[in-house]
Protein backbone atom coordinates (compact mmCIF):
# COMPACT_ATOMS: atom_id res chain seq x y z
CA UNK A 1 0.00 0.00 0.00
CA UNK A 2 1.37 3.38 -0.94
CA UNK A 3 1.86 6.05 1.68
CA UNK A 4 -1.29 8.08 2.15
CA UNK A 5 -3.59 5.68 0.32
CA UNK A 6 -6.29 3.84 2.16
CA UNK A 7 -7.88 0.46 1.70
CA UNK A 8 -10.96 0.42 -0.51
CA UNK A 9 -14.28 0.52 1.29
CA UNK A 10 -17.11 -1.92 0.71
CA UNK A 11 -20.84 -1.52 1.19
CA UNK A 12 -23.83 -3.85 1.55
CA UNK A 13 -26.65 -3.05 -0.91
CA UNK A 14 -29.79 -4.55 -2.38
CA UNK A 15 -28.91 -6.68 -5.40
CA UNK A 16 -29.77 -5.39 -8.86
CA UNK A 17 -30.65 -7.36 -11.99
CA UNK A 18 -27.14 -6.66 -13.24
CA UNK A 19 -25.80 -8.71 -10.27
CA UNK A 20 -27.72 -11.89 -11.13
CA UNK A 21 -25.05 -13.60 -13.25
CA UNK A 22 -22.32 -12.92 -10.69
CA UNK A 23 -24.49 -14.17 -7.82
CA UNK A 24 -25.24 -17.35 -9.78
CA UNK A 25 -21.52 -17.80 -10.54
CA UNK A 26 -20.57 -17.34 -6.87
CA UNK A 27 -23.30 -19.74 -5.83
CA UNK A 28 -22.00 -22.36 -8.26
CA UNK A 29 -18.43 -21.90 -7.01
CA UNK A 30 -19.47 -22.35 -3.38
CA UNK A 31 -22.16 -25.03 -3.43
CA UNK A 32 -22.41 -28.49 -4.96
CA UNK A 33 -25.74 -27.54 -6.50
CA UNK A 34 -25.48 -23.95 -7.66
CA UNK A 35 -28.49 -21.80 -8.39
CA UNK A 36 -29.07 -20.59 -11.93
CA UNK A 37 -29.47 -16.98 -12.96
CA UNK A 38 -33.18 -17.68 -13.42
CA UNK A 39 -33.46 -18.94 -9.82
CA UNK A 40 -31.68 -15.80 -8.56
CA UNK A 41 -33.99 -13.58 -10.64
CA UNK A 42 -36.96 -15.39 -9.11
CA UNK A 43 -35.64 -14.49 -5.66
CA UNK A 44 -35.37 -10.83 -6.68
CA UNK A 45 -39.04 -10.91 -7.70
CA UNK A 46 -40.35 -12.54 -4.52
CA UNK A 47 -41.66 -9.92 -2.06
CA UNK A 48 -40.72 -12.04 0.96
CA UNK A 49 -37.12 -12.51 -0.24
CA UNK A 50 -34.20 -10.12 0.04
CA UNK A 51 -30.99 -10.42 -1.95
CA UNK A 52 -28.06 -8.46 -0.57
CA UNK A 53 -24.65 -7.97 -2.15
CA UNK A 54 -21.38 -6.50 -0.96
CA UNK A 55 -19.32 -4.44 -3.38
CA UNK A 56 -16.57 -1.87 -3.51
CA UNK A 57 -17.81 1.69 -2.91
CA UNK A 58 -17.82 3.75 -6.09
CA UNK A 59 -17.31 0.74 -8.35
CA UNK A 60 -20.78 -0.23 -9.59
CA UNK A 61 -19.37 -2.04 -12.62
CA UNK A 62 -16.99 -4.26 -10.64
CA UNK A 63 -18.25 -7.73 -9.74
CA UNK A 64 -19.81 -8.15 -6.34
CA UNK A 65 -17.70 -9.79 -3.62
CA UNK A 66 -20.46 -11.74 -1.91
CA UNK A 67 -24.18 -12.14 -1.37
CA UNK A 68 -26.79 -13.04 1.25
CA UNK A 69 -30.25 -14.28 0.25
CA UNK A 70 -32.87 -14.49 2.95
CA UNK A 71 -36.63 -14.59 3.25
CA UNK A 72 -39.05 -13.62 5.95
CA UNK A 73 -42.51 -14.75 6.89
CA UNK A 74 -44.35 -12.91 9.63
CA UNK A 75 -42.14 -13.17 12.72
CA UNK A 76 -39.49 -15.56 11.36
CA UNK A 77 -36.82 -15.34 8.71
CA UNK A 78 -34.32 -17.73 7.15
CA UNK A 79 -30.99 -17.23 5.44
CA UNK A 80 -31.33 -19.30 2.29
CA UNK A 81 -27.83 -18.86 0.92
CA UNK A 82 -24.75 -16.78 1.63
CA UNK A 83 -21.31 -16.83 0.00
CA UNK A 84 -18.21 -14.68 -0.38
CA UNK A 85 -15.73 -14.81 -3.25
CA UNK A 86 -12.62 -16.75 -2.18
CA UNK A 87 -10.46 -13.67 -2.87
CA UNK A 88 -12.39 -11.72 -0.22
CA UNK A 89 -12.71 -14.30 2.53
CA UNK A 90 -11.47 -13.59 6.04
CA UNK A 91 -12.18 -9.87 5.60
CA UNK A 92 -15.45 -9.87 7.55
CA UNK A 93 -17.72 -9.69 4.51
CA UNK A 94 -19.96 -12.59 5.56
CA UNK A 95 -20.23 -11.00 9.01
CA UNK A 96 -21.29 -7.70 7.44
CA UNK A 97 -23.85 -9.39 5.19
CA UNK A 98 -25.42 -11.24 8.12
CA UNK A 99 -25.38 -8.21 10.44
CA UNK A 100 -27.04 -6.09 7.77
CA UNK A 101 -29.83 -8.67 7.45
CA UNK A 102 -30.20 -8.90 11.24
CA UNK A 103 -30.58 -5.15 11.51
CA UNK A 104 -33.19 -5.03 8.74
CA UNK A 105 -35.11 -7.94 10.25
CA UNK A 106 -35.09 -6.35 13.70
CA UNK A 107 -36.55 -3.22 12.09
CA UNK A 108 -39.32 -5.42 10.69
CA UNK A 109 -39.89 -6.86 14.20
CA UNK A 110 -38.90 -10.36 13.17
CA UNK A 111 -38.36 -12.48 16.27
CA UNK A 112 -36.10 -15.29 14.99
CA UNK A 113 -33.63 -15.89 12.17
CA UNK A 114 -32.83 -19.45 11.07
CA UNK A 115 -30.25 -20.97 8.77
CA UNK A 116 -28.82 -24.33 7.78
CA UNK A 117 -25.08 -24.82 7.57
CA UNK A 118 -22.92 -27.77 6.55
CA UNK A 119 -21.80 -29.44 9.79
CA UNK A 120 -18.26 -29.56 8.33
CA UNK A 121 -18.10 -25.83 7.57
CA UNK A 122 -16.30 -24.81 10.76
CA UNK A 123 -15.54 -21.27 9.59
CA UNK A 124 -19.22 -20.52 8.97
CA UNK A 125 -20.30 -22.21 12.19
CA UNK A 126 -17.77 -20.08 14.08
CA UNK A 127 -19.18 -16.92 12.51
CA UNK A 128 -22.74 -17.87 13.38
CA UNK A 129 -21.73 -18.77 16.96
CA UNK A 130 -20.05 -15.34 17.35
CA UNK A 131 -23.22 -13.66 16.11
CA UNK A 132 -25.32 -15.50 18.70
CA UNK A 133 -26.88 -18.28 16.62
CA UNK A 134 -27.46 -21.54 18.48
CA UNK A 135 -27.91 -25.06 17.14
CA UNK A 136 -31.54 -26.17 17.39
CA UNK A 137 -31.49 -29.23 15.16
CA UNK A 138 -29.71 -31.31 12.57
CA UNK A 139 -30.71 -32.61 9.14
CA UNK A 140 -28.91 -35.89 8.31
CA UNK A 141 -27.44 -36.16 4.80
CA UNK A 142 -28.93 -32.78 3.83
CA UNK A 143 -26.14 -31.61 1.51
CA UNK A 144 -25.52 -33.95 -1.40
CA UNK A 145 -22.35 -34.22 -3.47
CA UNK A 146 -19.89 -32.80 -0.96
CA UNK A 147 -16.37 -34.11 -0.38
CA UNK A 148 -15.83 -37.35 -2.27
CA UNK A 149 -19.55 -37.51 -3.09
CA UNK A 150 -20.54 -37.99 0.54
CA UNK A 151 -23.71 -36.40 1.85
CA UNK A 152 -23.12 -33.96 4.71
CA UNK A 153 -25.34 -33.17 7.66
CA UNK A 154 -26.77 -29.69 8.07
CA UNK A 155 -26.97 -27.95 11.41
CA UNK A 156 -30.13 -25.92 11.90
CA UNK A 157 -29.25 -22.74 13.79
CA UNK A 158 -31.44 -20.03 15.29
CA UNK A 159 -30.84 -16.46 16.40
CA UNK A 160 -33.39 -14.81 18.67
CA UNK A 161 -33.87 -11.22 17.53
CA UNK A 162 -36.23 -9.77 20.14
Amino acid sequence: MMFGSKAPEFVVLQAQRSDVDRIAALHGENFARGWSGHEIETMLDRPEATVLVIRRVGAPNEPICGFNIYQQSLEEAEILSIAVDTEYRRLGFADRLVRFAISALQGDRVKALFLEVDAKNHAAIGLYDRLGFRKVGERPAYYQGGDEGEAANALVMRLTLD
